[in-house]
């Protein structure tokens, strides 16, 4: 089942009509803020990660050429 522009009209209507049009907006500011809070974690452990992954690799020793 699609929903088309009629729809989400009305569900967009309902929505406002139960929450009102304050709360709608403070819902999607905390939810885009949400978002890039995510984003700026997978960005920080991929960089921890990297990090990590260069320290061990600095770390061993090589054997000795015979």
């Amino acid at each position: 089942m699609q929903l088309g522009p009629t729809e989400l009209i009305i569900i967009l209507v309902i929505v406002l009509l139960l929450f009102g049009v304050g709360r709608v907006s403070r819902i999607g500011g905390e939810l885009g803020s949400a978002v890039a809070n995510f984003r700026r974690g997978l960005d920080e452990g991929g960089k921890k990660n990297a990090q990590k992954t260069d320290d061990l690799n600095s770390n061993q020793q090589t054997p000795p050429v015979q």
